[in-house]
């Protein structure tokens, strides 16, 4: 079965705001090396849009440095899916337009073969964490507070309390500080 794996950038004070964190080249080559065993990624429609056409776009022109480069060029070549209820289409060439139920979907994708699935975002990684599709977490802190700016799971009221095992801890040359978590 494959497995579904969130990874987020936080700030230290918990803050997820794409705008308010810094781009550390040495968490891009940690996701670089995260979505080598990936081949679909999933997002709601404002992540989706967050991504594409940019990272692509740098994919094209190499116009970045080099582990952005290779971030780039690495996620282009990965399938996307869009869970959106008001995107009338994608533009990116290996994208697909998802309407279903996001639950329903990722079961029936979990349950096909291939490699692991990532799951980016804030809403729709929300949506699944509640019904348990999640396996495993990577969260890598910035080491940086902004005080303001949206927080990772103040949307979500779980059934029960998420319990998570730590499996691996790894300090990057930025400060930044990645967590692997597995669900229990």
């Amino acid at each position: 079965m494959r497995k579904v794996i969130y990874g987020i950038n936080l700030t230290l004070d918990g803050c997820c705001d794409h705008t308010k964190g810094v781009g550390y080249e040495d968490v891009h080559e940690y996701f670089t090396d995260l979505m080598r065993d990936v081949d679909l990624i999933v997002y709601g429609r404002k992540t989706y849009e967050l991504m594409v056409p940019f990272w692509p776009d740098v994919a094209k022109t190499q116009s970045m440095s080099k582990a952005s480069n290779e971030f780039a060029r690495v996620f282009d070549s990965i399938d996307k899916l869009v869970f959106s209820k008001t995107l009338d289409k994608v533009e990116d060439k290996n994208t697909r337009l998802a309407r279903a139920n996001p639950g329903d979907e990722i079961l029936k994708l979990k349950q096909e073969q291939g490699k692991n699935i990532s799951l980016g975002g804030v809403t729709l990684p929300t949506q699944l964490i509640k019904l348990g599709l999640v396996d495993e977490y990577h969260f890598v802190f910035q080491p940086i507070v902004v005080g303001e700016g949206r927080r990772l799971f103040e949307e979500i009221s779980l059934p029960k309390k998420l319990e998570l095992k730590l499996v691996e801890s790894k300090i990057l040359k930025s400060g930044c500080v990645a967590l692997r978590y597995l669900k229990q």
